[in-house]
Formats: C-alpha cells, structure tokens, sequence
C-alpha cells in the first residue's frame, strides 16, 4: 500500500506517464529509485531504533550494547572479514529493497542479481574499504576541519570514480558482457553514479571523518549505504538503451 502510494504521487497518473517520452521515462525512474532509496532508509532506521515505551527502549538498548560489544570484538579480531561480511550484508539488503521497490511491476525476482550484487560487497567493497580508509586514517590523522575536507575531497573525487569503475566492471564481468558493452555502461551510467554519491556521501563522510572511530567507518558506510545501495543496485543492473534495443529484437 505504501509503495502504491508513493508510486502514484512521485509517477502521477495513466495519462501523465504516457506523456512522457522513452528517455524522460527513464530519467525519471532513476530519481523515484534514489528518493525512495533515501525513504526505505529512513523508515528502516525508524523500525529498527523506535520503542513503544521506556521499558522496551531500556531492552532495546541492553540488546544493542551486547550486539555492539560483539562486533567491536570481531572488528579486533578479524577486521577484514568482519568489514567484508558488513558489505556483504549492506549490498545484499539493498539488491532485495531495490527488487522489492523499484522493479517493474511483474518482474519476477532475480536471486542472482541479489548474489552478485552480495558478493560485490563481500569480494570488493568491504576489502577495498579496509585498505583505502585505512590509508586515509594513517596519511590524514585526526579530525581538524582542514583534514576532514581533505578526506571528503580524495574520497570523492578520486576514489569515487574509482569505485563505480570496479562496481559496473565487477557486474559486467559476472553477468558475462564483453568489454564493448562495459564501456558503453560507464559512457551511460558512470557520471549519474559519481553525481548521486556527491548528493550522499559528502555530507555523510564530513560526519564519518570528524566524528567516527577509523575501525567502525564501514560499519557506518553500510548503515547509510542500505537506503544508497537500492539507487546503486538499480542504476547497476538498467539497460543501457542501445542494449536494451538489441535484446527487443533478440526476444
């Protein structure tokens, strides 16, 4: 029902979608994908962190200081594959929001989508993540203005565009699709990928880099990049046009 609602506020009606061209159909569907990336999010942090009253808050709380300790544990004692499982979890949540949400209506759900995009998170990001930040950490210590901005600065200007080369090659790579068709996806998609992670991240990681520990900042990338990866995911696995004609005229 939530979804029905939203869809026909952010879509309009019958009339106004057959108003729309090919292209300005597409456009538009990727902005409903990211709003409702930044709406899931929030409505997940709502269930998971609201009580009822103060007894259910207190049990809450006791549950996720014990859950925390644990984690911090495995972060001591295992850091990479406990980032790595973070991304794997992170990635895979936001592949099942993205085909719950976004997906055409009638479209069956896709598991391998799910598990490549999973795997994504497991293989690349959550390694990636341990190394790049943790080289950050050790060549920009501390948590001066003029640091932070330095940081927000490399992560966005240069291990973003970084990040969605290894992202769409990775899904290129697992589905199979040649080089042509690589290029033709980072021609199309790539510049939409850096500018929606400009929108997120840069004020995301002006807080990740003032004020969280070095050793949790995957674990606060994945907690905000579940509501991100739906617009991720979705932008991801879109048909770049000239591919989405030939596979119409394979069919």
């Amino acid at each position: 029902m939530m979804y029905q609602v939203l869809r026909r506020v952010l879509w309009g009606g019958k009339e106004k979608r057959d108003l729309l061209s090919e292209k300005r159909k597409k456009k538009h569907q990727l902005s409903v994908g990211f709003t409702l990336s930044i709406i899931v999010y929030f409505y997940l942090e709502y269930i998971f962190f609201s009580g009822t009253n103060a007894k259910t808050r207190l049990k809450q709380t006791q549950t996720n200081m014990g859950i925390w300790a644990r984690y911090n544990k495995l972060l001591e004692a295992q850091p990479l594959l406990t980032k790595a499982c973070t991304s794997l979890i992170g990635f895979t949540a936001g592949d099942v929001l993205a085909q719950n949400f976004i997906n055409d209506e009638g479209k069956e759900y896709d598991l391998m989508r799910t598990i490549r995009l999973g795997s994504f998170g497991f293989l690349v990001h959550g390694t990636t993540g341990h190394y790049f930040y943790g080289f950050l950490d050790s060549k920009l210590p501390g948590t001066k203005p003029v640091t932070v901005a330095s940081k927000v600065a490399i992560d966005q200007f240069f291990w973003n565009p970084i990040f969605g080369l290894m992202f769409f090659g990775y899904l290129n790579f697992t589905e199979g699709k040649s080089l042509e068709e690589y290029k033709q996806k980072i021609s199309a998609d790539l510049k939409t990928a850096v500018m929606g992670s400009w929108a997120v991240w840069i004020p995301a990681h002006t807080v990740n880099f003032a004020f969280i520990p070095p050793s949790q900042r995957l674990l606060y990338i994945n907690t905000i990049q579940i509501g991100y990866n739906v617009f991720l995911s979705f932008l991801g696995n879109k048909k770049v046009d000239g591919q989405e004609e030939e596979e119409k005229k394979t069919e």
